[in-house]
């Protein structure tokens, strides 16, 4: 899958005392920009002429709630559902290791780890799962990787993320930059629509971080995903994962829904 990042809006909505460093996208910011022009996977293709979702954008929703959850058992079902549906080996993976910026090295290492148990188990039983593929293009070091994570940033967003929490924290905004926006969004063997709908279930599946599972849903409908497919995302958590995050999932959308 190639990235992808169609007309992005902004949002003012979040404030700051609830803005946290993983989550940025969609603070601070009061301007738009136009649409942006990136190859897009065909699961992104797909997305963007329909109402609703593939079945591999399907299948990525309850690996990623499991996993931020830190559900072992109902990984290892969504990880085999997954690959059975036809996720390649490298579509799970990359959400998993995005999934540290969400819920952290422990929860991504050990989601991880269950990955390639399911992969040895299912190779044992016979089934060659696809291994898919690895970025086309070598991911910048250093200087070269916060300059790139910074455009990123700026592009999903629709300005430069800048203000006095990141006055105060500088860090903070180096960190996402060079991290989360550089090292992982450059990433382009998963798209962008993919990547949002994994940060919705990992937040939905969380307690406590609503502003920015709402902050979130306007960010993937900025990706080109509809309102109609984060509905969609909504019933799959319900019926895949529970019913809690499925409401957190519902809510969010219809307060962003509310605000336009």
């Amino acid at each position: 899958m190639n990235s992808t990042a169609p007309r992005l809006l902004t949002d003012s909505h979040i404030a700051i005392g609830t803005f946290t460093l993983v989550l940025a996208l969609g603070t601070l910011l009061s301007s738009a920009i136009a649409p942006e022009a990136h190859a897009m996977s065909q699961a992104s293709d797909a997305s963007n002429t329909s109402e609703t979702l593939t079945v591999w954008q399907q299948a990525i929703i309850p690996i990623a709630a499991f996993a931020a959850a830190g559900d072992i058992a109902g990984l290892n079902r969504a990880l085999n559902d997954g690959l059975d549906a036809g996720l390649s080996i490298s579509d799970a993976r990359e959400v998993l290791v995005q999934l540290y910026a969400y819920a952290g090295f422990p929860r991504s290492l050990n989601a991880l780890g269950e990955l390639l148990k399911v992969v040895q188990a299912r190779k044992q039983q016979g089934i060659e799962d696809a291994p898919g593929t690895n970025p086309s293009r070598a991911i910048p070091r250093g200087d070269a990787l916060l300059a790139a994570g910074t455009a990123n940033q700026t592009r999903l967003a629709g300005a430069v993320v800048e203000g006095p929490l990141f006055d105060f924290a500088p860090a903070a905004n180096e960190y996402l930059r060079a991290h989360l926006f550089g090292a992982i969004f450059e990433r382009d063997n998963l798209d962008w629509q993919s990547r949002e709908l994994a940060t919705v279930a990992m937040l939905a599946a969380l307690t406590g971080v609503e502003p920015q599972l709402q902050a979130h849903m306007r960010i993937g409908m900025n990706t080109g995903l509809t309102a109609g497919q984060l509905r969609q995302a909504g019933r799959v958590l319900a019926e895949r994962v529970g019913p809690e995050a499925a409401q957190r999932a519902e809510h969010a959308l219809a307060r962003h829904l509310a605000s336009l």
